[in-house]
Protein backbone atom coordinates (compact mmCIF):
# COMPACT_ATOMS: atom_id res chain seq x y z
CA UNK A 1 0.00 0.00 0.00
CA UNK A 2 1.15 3.31 -0.62
CA UNK A 3 1.97 5.69 1.72
CA UNK A 4 0.17 9.32 1.44
CA UNK A 5 1.72 11.84 3.30
CA UNK A 6 -1.03 14.47 4.92
CA UNK A 7 -0.18 17.58 2.70
CA UNK A 8 -0.54 16.05 -0.21
CA UNK A 9 -4.63 16.02 0.18
CA UNK A 10 -6.51 18.27 -2.31
CA UNK A 11 -8.26 19.65 0.91
CA UNK A 12 -5.21 20.06 2.46
CA UNK A 13 -4.03 22.55 -0.43
CA UNK A 14 -6.92 24.26 -0.56
CA UNK A 15 -7.26 25.28 2.95
CA UNK A 16 -3.88 26.33 3.14
CA UNK A 17 -4.50 28.71 0.16
CA UNK A 18 -7.33 30.55 1.87
CA UNK A 19 -4.92 30.29 5.10
CA UNK A 20 -2.58 32.83 3.11
CA UNK A 21 -5.29 34.28 1.20
CA UNK A 22 -6.52 35.76 4.59
CA UNK A 23 -3.02 36.47 5.01
CA UNK A 24 -2.46 38.51 2.23
CA UNK A 25 -5.88 40.68 2.51
CA UNK A 26 -4.89 41.47 6.48
CA UNK A 27 -1.60 42.62 4.94
CA UNK A 28 -3.27 44.42 2.54
CA UNK A 29 -5.90 46.46 5.04
CA UNK A 30 -2.29 47.00 7.06
CA UNK A 31 -0.84 48.44 3.93
CA UNK A 32 -4.14 50.41 3.54
CA UNK A 33 -4.21 51.83 7.29
CA UNK A 34 -1.05 52.59 7.37
CA UNK A 35 -1.50 54.89 3.96
CA UNK A 36 -4.76 56.55 5.15
CA UNK A 37 -2.78 57.57 8.88
CA UNK A 38 -0.21 59.46 7.09
CA UNK A 39 -1.42 61.23 3.98
CA UNK A 40 -2.46 64.76 4.46
CA UNK A 41 -5.87 66.08 6.01
CA UNK A 42 -6.20 62.56 7.68
CA UNK A 43 -8.26 62.73 10.64
CA UNK A 44 -6.08 60.87 12.77
CA UNK A 45 -2.90 61.97 11.09
CA UNK A 46 0.01 63.54 12.69
CA UNK A 47 0.57 67.40 13.86
CA UNK A 48 -0.20 69.35 17.06
CA UNK A 49 -3.56 69.99 16.75
CA UNK A 50 -2.87 73.12 19.20
CA UNK A 51 0.14 74.18 16.58
CA UNK A 52 -2.23 73.88 13.87
CA UNK A 53 -4.71 76.06 15.44
CA UNK A 54 -2.13 78.67 16.62
CA UNK A 55 -0.47 78.50 13.18
CA UNK A 56 -4.36 78.91 11.82
CA UNK A 57 -5.03 81.92 14.04
CA UNK A 58 -1.87 83.65 12.79
CA UNK A 59 -2.72 83.87 9.28
CA UNK A 60 -6.61 85.09 10.34
CA UNK A 61 -5.05 87.78 12.52
CA UNK A 62 -2.85 88.48 9.39
CA UNK A 63 -6.34 88.85 6.77
CA UNK A 64 -7.61 90.91 9.23
CA UNK A 65 -5.18 93.27 10.09
CA UNK A 66 -4.50 93.79 6.62
CA UNK A 67 -8.14 93.47 4.97
CA UNK A 68 -10.44 94.39 8.10
CA UNK A 69 -13.92 93.35 7.37
CA UNK A 70 -13.55 92.58 3.87
CA UNK A 71 -10.89 89.90 4.79
CA UNK A 72 -12.14 86.49 3.09
CA UNK A 73 -11.65 84.27 6.88
CA UNK A 74 -13.90 81.38 5.07
CA UNK A 75 -11.23 80.92 2.39
CA UNK A 76 -8.22 81.08 4.76
CA UNK A 77 -9.86 78.29 6.16
CA UNK A 78 -10.53 76.06 3.33
CA UNK A 79 -6.77 76.64 2.32
CA UNK A 80 -5.30 75.70 5.30
CA UNK A 81 -3.87 72.63 6.21
CA UNK A 82 -4.34 72.15 9.40
CA UNK A 83 -4.62 69.05 11.60
CA UNK A 84 -7.24 67.16 9.54
CA UNK A 85 -10.04 67.82 11.76
CA UNK A 86 -13.74 67.24 10.84
CA UNK A 87 -14.29 71.31 11.10
CA UNK A 88 -12.12 74.80 11.03
CA UNK A 89 -14.43 77.84 13.21
CA UNK A 90 -12.84 81.09 13.43
CA UNK A 91 -15.97 82.85 16.29
CA UNK A 92 -15.86 86.56 16.03
CA UNK A 93 -16.07 88.99 19.18
CA UNK A 94 -19.11 90.20 17.25
CA UNK A 95 -20.77 86.77 17.51
CA UNK A 96 -20.15 85.91 13.88
CA UNK A 97 -18.73 82.27 13.01
CA UNK A 98 -16.96 81.99 10.24
CA UNK A 99 -16.66 78.05 8.84
CA UNK A 100 -14.05 76.12 6.92
CA UNK A 101 -16.50 73.59 5.81
CA UNK A 102 -20.69 72.66 5.36
CA UNK A 103 -21.41 71.75 9.05
CA UNK A 104 -22.20 74.50 11.39
CA UNK A 105 -20.50 74.68 14.72
CA UNK A 106 -21.69 73.15 17.69
CA UNK A 107 -23.90 75.39 19.60
CA UNK A 108 -22.65 74.56 23.07
CA UNK A 109 -19.59 75.03 21.68
CA UNK A 110 -20.03 78.51 20.11
CA UNK A 111 -21.61 79.42 23.19
CA UNK A 112 -18.55 78.62 25.06
CA UNK A 113 -16.21 80.65 22.65
CA UNK A 114 -18.24 83.90 22.65
CA UNK A 115 -18.49 83.49 26.81
CA UNK A 116 -14.15 82.97 26.51
CA UNK A 117 -14.24 86.60 24.62
CA UNK A 118 -16.33 88.40 26.71
CA UNK A 119 -14.59 87.45 29.56
CA UNK A 120 -17.01 85.42 31.59
CA UNK A 121 -16.60 81.90 32.49
CA UNK A 122 -18.18 79.28 30.02
CA UNK A 123 -21.60 77.05 31.54
CA UNK A 124 -23.10 74.29 29.94
CA UNK A 125 -26.74 74.76 29.11
CA UNK A 126 -29.13 72.44 31.06
CA UNK A 127 -29.40 68.97 29.29
CA UNK A 128 -26.41 70.17 27.29
CA UNK A 129 -24.27 66.77 26.63
CA UNK A 130 -20.13 67.54 27.14
CA UNK A 131 -18.75 67.78 23.62
CA UNK A 132 -15.52 66.58 24.91
CA UNK A 133 -11.69 68.46 23.80
CA UNK A 134 -12.04 71.85 21.78
CA UNK A 135 -9.00 73.41 20.76
CA UNK A 136 -8.55 76.72 20.87
CA UNK A 137 -6.21 79.77 19.64
CA UNK A 138 -6.54 83.80 19.83
CA UNK A 139 -6.57 85.75 17.06
CA UNK A 140 -5.42 89.48 18.00
CA UNK A 141 -5.27 92.21 15.72
CA UNK A 142 -3.32 95.28 16.80
CA UNK A 143 -2.97 93.70 20.52
CA UNK A 144 -6.56 93.49 21.01
CA UNK A 145 -8.64 90.14 20.58
CA UNK A 146 -10.70 89.62 17.47
CA UNK A 147 -12.06 86.10 17.81
CA UNK A 148 -10.81 82.69 18.62
CA UNK A 149 -10.08 79.73 16.27
CA UNK A 150 -12.13 76.57 17.38
CA UNK A 151 -11.19 73.09 16.44
CA UNK A 152 -13.80 70.81 17.28
CA UNK A 153 -13.50 67.51 18.67
CA UNK A 154 -14.18 64.35 16.46
CA UNK A 155 -17.32 63.23 16.58
CA UNK A 156 -18.47 60.61 18.94
CA UNK A 157 -18.39 57.59 16.98
CA UNK A 158 -15.10 56.97 18.08
CA UNK A 159 -11.79 55.65 16.11
CA UNK A 160 -13.27 51.89 15.01
CA UNK A 161 -16.33 53.48 13.15
CA UNK A 162 -13.83 56.16 11.21
CA UNK A 163 -11.49 53.26 10.17
CA UNK A 164 -14.35 51.07 8.98
CA UNK A 165 -15.87 54.03 7.13
CA UNK A 166 -12.19 55.12 5.73
CA UNK A 167 -11.81 51.50 4.67
CA UNK A 168 -15.21 50.93 3.51
CA UNK A 169 -13.83 50.99 -0.25
CA UNK A 170 -10.32 50.19 -0.10
CA UNK A 171 -10.97 47.20 1.87
CA UNK A 172 -13.54 45.82 -0.18
CA UNK A 173 -11.17 46.49 -3.06
CA UNK A 174 -8.56 44.68 -1.64
CA UNK A 175 -10.65 41.84 -0.76
CA UNK A 176 -11.70 41.27 -4.12
CA UNK A 177 -8.82 41.63 -5.52
CA UNK A 178 -7.56 38.53 -3.37
CA UNK A 179 -9.94 36.65 -4.07
CA UNK A 180 -9.92 37.15 -7.87
CA UNK A 181 -6.09 36.15 -7.02
CA UNK A 182 -6.67 33.25 -5.06
CA UNK A 183 -9.65 31.60 -7.42
CA UNK A 184 -6.70 32.04 -10.72
CA UNK A 185 -3.90 30.56 -8.41
CA UNK A 186 -6.11 27.71 -6.50
CA UNK A 187 -8.73 27.00 -8.87
CA UNK A 188 -7.54 27.35 -12.86
CA UNK A 189 -4.89 24.78 -12.31
CA UNK A 190 -7.18 22.51 -10.46
CA UNK A 191 -10.17 23.33 -13.29
CA UNK A 192 -7.73 22.41 -16.24
CA UNK A 193 -6.67 19.07 -14.64
CA UNK A 194 -10.01 18.22 -14.16
CA UNK A 195 -11.03 19.13 -17.44
CA UNK A 196 -7.98 17.41 -18.98
CA UNK A 197 -9.56 14.51 -17.04
CA UNK A 198 -12.77 14.96 -18.51
CA UNK A 199 -11.80 14.96 -21.81
CA UNK A 200 -9.92 11.93 -21.61
CA UNK A 201 -12.92 10.06 -20.18
CA UNK A 202 -14.85 11.29 -22.99
CA UNK A 203 -12.23 9.78 -25.44
CA UNK A 204 -12.31 6.83 -23.67
CA UNK A 205 -15.65 6.23 -23.93
CA UNK A 206 -16.08 6.93 -27.57
CA UNK A 207 -13.39 4.20 -27.97
CA UNK A 208 -10.11 5.91 -27.95
CA UNK A 209 -8.04 3.04 -25.98
CA UNK A 210 -4.97 5.86 -26.15
CA UNK A 211 -6.13 8.40 -24.20
CA UNK A 212 -5.09 9.31 -20.71
CA UNK A 213 -5.06 11.90 -18.51
CA UNK A 214 -1.93 14.46 -17.60
CA UNK A 215 -0.33 12.78 -14.78
CA UNK A 216 1.45 14.62 -11.89
CA UNK A 217 1.38 15.72 -8.37
CA UNK A 218 0.56 14.04 -5.13
CA UNK A 219 -3.17 15.30 -4.75
CA UNK A 220 -6.41 13.57 -4.88
CA UNK A 221 -6.38 14.50 -9.27
CA UNK A 222 -2.77 13.04 -9.00
CA UNK A 223 -4.26 9.60 -8.18
CA UNK A 224 -7.69 10.26 -9.88
CA UNK A 225 -5.44 10.13 -12.87
CA UNK A 226 -2.93 7.48 -12.03
CA UNK A 227 -6.22 5.46 -11.45
CA UNK A 228 -7.54 6.27 -15.02
CA UNK A 229 -4.33 5.87 -16.80
CA UNK A 230 -3.98 2.09 -15.80
CA UNK A 231 -7.42 1.56 -16.19
CA UNK A 232 -7.15 2.52 -19.32
CA UNK A 233 -3.75 0.55 -20.00
CA UNK A 234 -5.20 -2.43 -18.68
CA UNK A 235 -8.89 -1.87 -21.20
CA UNK A 236 -5.81 -1.93 -24.29
CA UNK A 237 -4.64 -4.27 -23.40
CA UNK A 238 -7.53 -6.46 -23.09
CA UNK A 239 -8.51 -5.16 -25.83
CA UNK A 240 -6.01 -5.60 -28.04
CA UNK A 241 -6.10 -9.82 -26.38
CA UNK A 242 -9.41 -9.51 -27.70
CA UNK A 243 -8.23 -8.97 -31.08
CA UNK A 244 -5.72 -11.53 -30.36
CA UNK A 245 -7.91 -14.60 -29.39
CA UNK A 246 -10.28 -12.89 -32.35
CA UNK A 247 -7.88 -13.60 -34.79
CA UNK A 248 -6.79 -16.53 -33.20
CA UNK A 249 -10.67 -17.76 -33.40
CA UNK A 250 -10.47 -16.87 -36.97
CA UNK A 251 -7.82 -18.76 -37.71
CA UNK A 252 -8.70 -21.46 -36.27
CA UNK A 253 -11.92 -21.93 -37.54
CA UNK A 254 -10.86 -21.45 -40.86
CA UNK A 255 -7.92 -24.52 -40.19
CA UNK A 256 -11.19 -26.50 -38.50
CA UNK A 257 -13.15 -26.34 -41.80
CA UNK A 258 -9.84 -26.73 -44.15
CA UNK A 259 -9.41 -30.08 -42.26
CA UNK A 260 -12.78 -31.21 -41.78
CA UNK A 261 -13.03 -30.16 -45.47
CA UNK A 262 -10.97 -33.01 -46.72
CA UNK A 263 -12.43 -35.88 -45.46
CA UNK A 264 -15.81 -34.71 -46.26
CA UNK A 265 -14.72 -33.74 -49.74
CA UNK A 266 -13.64 -37.91 -49.98
CA UNK A 267 -16.63 -39.31 -48.14
CA UNK A 268 -18.50 -37.07 -50.47
CA UNK A 269 -17.06 -38.15 -53.94
CA UNK A 270 -16.83 -41.80 -53.20
CA UNK A 271 -20.57 -41.92 -51.89
CA UNK A 272 -21.56 -40.07 -55.02
CA UNK A 273 -19.47 -42.58 -57.05
CA UNK A 274 -20.94 -45.36 -55.73
CA UNK A 275 -24.77 -43.78 -55.83
CA UNK A 276 -24.29 -43.73 -59.80
CA UNK A 277 -26.38 -46.51 -61.23
CA UNK A 278 -25.08 -46.32 -64.79
CA UNK A 279 -21.95 -47.27 -63.55
CA UNK A 280 -20.45 -50.53 -63.33
CA UNK A 281 -18.20 -50.93 -60.51
CA UNK A 282 -15.78 -54.39 -59.89
CA UNK A 283 -16.40 -55.98 -56.48
CA UNK A 284 -12.96 -55.17 -55.59
CA UNK A 285 -12.89 -51.23 -57.06
CA UNK A 286 -16.56 -50.69 -54.44
CA UNK A 287 -14.98 -52.54 -51.96
CA UNK A 288 -12.10 -50.11 -52.17
CA UNK A 289 -14.18 -46.92 -52.04
CA UNK A 290 -16.06 -48.43 -49.32
CA UNK A 291 -13.01 -48.95 -47.03
CA UNK A 292 -12.05 -45.34 -48.25
CA UNK A 293 -15.11 -44.01 -46.80
CA UNK A 294 -14.90 -45.21 -43.44
CA UNK A 295 -11.11 -44.77 -43.23
CA UNK A 296 -12.00 -40.91 -43.77
CA UNK A 297 -15.50 -41.35 -41.40
CA UNK A 298 -12.45 -42.71 -38.75
CA UNK A 299 -10.55 -39.73 -39.78
CA UNK A 300 -13.52 -37.16 -39.47
CA UNK A 301 -14.43 -38.51 -35.96
CA UNK A 302 -10.96 -38.21 -34.52
CA UNK A 303 -10.94 -34.79 -35.66
CA UNK A 304 -14.06 -33.80 -33.84
CA UNK A 305 -13.48 -35.91 -31.14
CA UNK A 306 -10.22 -34.09 -30.59
CA UNK A 307 -11.67 -30.74 -30.65
CA UNK A 308 -13.97 -32.10 -27.75
CA UNK A 309 -10.92 -33.27 -25.88
CA UNK A 310 -8.87 -29.76 -26.38
CA UNK A 311 -12.11 -27.85 -25.65
CA UNK A 312 -12.45 -29.70 -22.52
CA UNK A 313 -9.36 -29.35 -21.32
CA UNK A 314 -8.91 -25.96 -22.41
CA UNK A 315 -12.29 -24.22 -20.66
CA UNK A 316 -11.02 -27.21 -16.96
CA UNK A 317 -14.29 -28.91 -17.79
CA UNK A 318 -14.26 -32.44 -15.58
CA UNK A 319 -12.55 -32.49 -12.69
CA UNK A 320 -9.11 -34.17 -12.60
CA UNK A 321 -8.37 -37.01 -10.65
CA UNK A 322 -4.88 -36.16 -9.05
CA UNK A 323 -3.03 -39.21 -6.82
CA UNK A 324 0.00 -40.77 -6.68
CA UNK A 325 0.45 -43.46 -9.35
CA UNK A 326 3.05 -45.60 -10.77
CA UNK A 327 4.43 -44.12 -13.67
CA UNK A 328 6.11 -47.56 -14.98
CA UNK A 329 2.62 -49.20 -15.13
CA UNK A 330 1.59 -45.93 -17.10
CA UNK A 331 4.99 -46.62 -19.36
CA UNK A 332 3.34 -50.14 -19.64
CA UNK A 333 0.06 -49.16 -20.88
CA UNK A 334 1.70 -46.98 -23.42
CA UNK A 335 3.92 -49.97 -24.86
CA UNK A 336 1.37 -52.33 -25.22
CA UNK A 337 -1.10 -50.24 -27.08
CA UNK A 338 1.35 -48.69 -29.39
CA UNK A 339 3.30 -52.08 -29.89
CA UNK A 340 1.52 -53.21 -33.22
CA UNK A 341 1.85 -49.84 -35.12
CA UNK A 342 5.88 -49.78 -33.38
CA UNK A 343 6.08 -53.35 -35.15
CA UNK A 344 4.89 -52.75 -38.38
CA UNK A 345 6.98 -49.44 -38.60
CA UNK A 346 9.90 -51.52 -37.81
CA UNK A 347 10.22 -48.86 -34.84
CA UNK A 348 11.50 -50.08 -30.59
CA UNK A 349 9.98 -48.57 -28.07
CA UNK A 350 12.27 -48.76 -24.36
CA UNK A 351 11.16 -47.24 -21.11
CA UNK A 352 13.46 -46.10 -18.42
CA UNK A 353 12.45 -45.10 -14.97
CA UNK A 354 14.94 -43.23 -12.40
CA UNK A 355 15.93 -43.80 -9.22
CA UNK A 356 12.89 -41.97 -7.19
CA UNK A 357 10.90 -41.21 -10.10
CA UNK A 358 8.52 -44.18 -10.30
CA UNK A 359 6.14 -42.27 -8.10
CA UNK A 360 4.47 -38.91 -9.98
CA UNK A 361 1.36 -36.86 -8.27
CA UNK A 362 -1.31 -36.40 -10.70
CA UNK A 363 -4.41 -37.96 -12.92
CA UNK A 364 -2.76 -41.07 -14.39
CA UNK A 365 -5.46 -40.98 -17.04
CA UNK A 366 -4.68 -37.75 -18.42
CA UNK A 367 -0.96 -37.90 -17.90
CA UNK A 368 -1.37 -41.46 -19.87
CA UNK A 369 -3.08 -39.57 -23.03
CA UNK A 370 -0.72 -37.24 -22.72
CA UNK A 371 2.36 -39.48 -23.23
CA UNK A 372 0.13 -41.93 -25.78
CA UNK A 373 -0.09 -37.96 -27.94
CA UNK A 374 3.69 -37.81 -27.73
CA UNK A 375 4.36 -41.63 -28.61
CA UNK A 376 1.79 -41.30 -31.49
CA UNK A 377 3.43 -38.24 -32.78
CA UNK A 378 6.92 -39.58 -32.33
CA UNK A 379 5.79 -42.82 -34.16
CA UNK A 380 4.57 -41.14 -37.32
CA UNK A 381 8.06 -39.33 -38.04
CA UNK A 382 10.35 -42.40 -36.82
CA UNK A 383 11.82 -43.92 -39.68
CA UNK A 384 12.27 -48.10 -39.91
CA UNK A 385 14.68 -49.17 -37.42
CA UNK A 386 14.67 -45.91 -35.07
CA UNK A 387 13.27 -46.17 -31.83
CA UNK A 388 11.10 -44.05 -29.02
CA UNK A 389 12.32 -44.34 -25.32
CA UNK A 390 9.85 -42.58 -22.67
CA UNK A 391 11.89 -42.06 -19.49
CA UNK A 392 10.71 -40.42 -15.87
CA UNK A 393 13.47 -38.31 -14.19
CA UNK A 394 13.78 -36.25 -11.11
CA UNK A 395 14.71 -32.79 -11.01
CA UNK A 396 14.56 -30.54 -7.93
CA UNK A 397 11.08 -28.78 -8.68
CA UNK A 398 9.53 -31.51 -10.67
CA UNK A 399 8.92 -35.43 -12.17
CA UNK A 400 10.09 -35.01 -15.56
CA UNK A 401 8.62 -37.46 -18.22
CA UNK A 402 10.34 -37.17 -21.45
CA UNK A 403 9.77 -39.21 -24.76
CA UNK A 404 12.65 -39.02 -27.08
CA UNK A 405 12.82 -40.38 -30.68
CA UNK A 406 14.99 -40.84 -33.14
CA UNK A 407 13.53 -39.10 -35.80
CA UNK A 408 14.96 -36.65 -38.41
CA UNK A 409 13.61 -33.74 -36.27
CA UNK A 410 11.88 -30.48 -36.75
CA UNK A 411 13.39 -27.21 -38.06
CA UNK A 412 13.83 -24.30 -35.73
CA UNK A 413 11.43 -22.22 -37.33
CA UNK A 414 8.62 -24.43 -36.34
CA UNK A 415 9.41 -25.45 -32.88
CA UNK A 416 7.88 -21.97 -31.32
CA UNK A 417 4.17 -23.49 -33.05
CA UNK A 418 4.54 -27.21 -32.52
CA UNK A 419 2.03 -26.80 -29.55
CA UNK A 420 -0.52 -24.39 -31.80
CA UNK A 421 -3.71 -26.14 -32.92
CA UNK A 422 -4.33 -27.49 -35.52
CA UNK A 423 -0.01 -26.44 -36.87
CA UNK A 424 1.62 -29.29 -38.74
CA UNK A 425 5.04 -30.02 -39.26
CA UNK A 426 4.87 -32.87 -41.07
CA UNK A 427 6.69 -31.36 -43.92
CA UNK A 428 9.95 -30.55 -41.39
CA UNK A 429 10.44 -34.17 -40.29
CA UNK A 430 9.87 -37.24 -42.25
CA UNK A 431 7.22 -37.99 -44.32
CA UNK A 432 4.33 -40.08 -42.80
CA UNK A 433 0.61 -40.00 -42.17
CA UNK A 434 -0.65 -36.56 -40.35
CA UNK A 435 -2.64 -36.69 -37.44
CA UNK A 436 -5.31 -33.77 -37.00
CA UNK A 437 -2.98 -31.00 -35.82
CA UNK A 438 -4.56 -30.61 -32.12
CA UNK A 439 -2.60 -33.58 -30.88
CA UNK A 440 0.24 -31.33 -29.27
CA UNK A 441 -2.28 -28.89 -28.14
CA UNK A 442 -4.34 -31.65 -26.10
CA UNK A 443 -0.76 -32.32 -24.39
CA UNK A 444 -0.13 -28.77 -23.46
CA UNK A 445 -3.52 -28.54 -22.04
CA UNK A 446 -3.58 -31.50 -19.72
CA UNK A 447 -0.31 -30.61 -18.64
CA UNK A 448 -0.93 -27.16 -18.13
CA UNK A 449 -4.10 -28.56 -15.98
CA UNK A 450 -1.68 -29.95 -13.55
CA UNK A 451 0.66 -26.63 -12.86
CA UNK A 452 2.90 -28.55 -15.24
CA UNK A 453 4.98 -26.94 -18.16
CA UNK A 454 6.27 -28.21 -21.27
CA UNK A 455 8.82 -27.86 -23.79
CA UNK A 456 10.38 -29.75 -26.86
CA UNK A 457 13.96 -30.08 -28.56
CA UNK A 458 15.19 -31.35 -31.52
CA UNK A 459 18.18 -31.95 -34.25
CA UNK A 460 18.47 -34.18 -36.44
CA UNK A 461 18.30 -37.69 -35.10
CA UNK A 462 17.01 -36.66 -31.73
CA UNK A 463 13.69 -35.16 -30.35
CA UNK A 464 12.86 -34.60 -27.07
CA UNK A 465 9.50 -33.61 -25.74
CA UNK A 466 9.50 -33.34 -21.87
CA UNK A 467 6.52 -33.29 -19.51
CA UNK A 468 7.54 -31.16 -15.90
CA UNK A 469 5.21 -32.05 -13.41
CA UNK A 470 5.27 -30.58 -9.66
CA UNK A 471 6.82 -32.92 -7.14
CA UNK A 472 4.67 -34.87 -5.09
CA UNK A 473 4.75 -33.19 -1.50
Amino acid sequence: MVTRRWYHSLYWTIAGSFAALVVVVLVGQSLVVSAMLTRAGSPFGPGNPNADATALAASVSAALGRDGDRADIEAILKAFPGAGRLGRYVVLTGGRVVAGGAQALNPGIQRQALAALNGMAPAAAAGERPTGPVVTAPVHVGGQLKGLVVLPPPPERGTFSEVGRLLSLPGTLVLLLSTAGAALLIFLPMRRRLQALEGAAHRLGTGDLTAHAPAGGHDEIARLADAFNRMAAQLAARDQALQVSDDLRRQMLADVSHELKTPLTAMAGYADTLAMTDLDLDPATRARYLTTIRHETGRLQRIVADLLDLARHENGVGALHVRLFDVEQVFGHLVRRHERDASAAGVSIRTRVAEGADQVMGDPDRIEQALGNLVANALRHTSTGGAIELVAEVTPASTRLSVVDSGTGIAPQHLSRVFERLYKVDHARTSGAGGSGLGLSIVKAIVERHGGAVDVASRPGRTVFVIDLPRAS
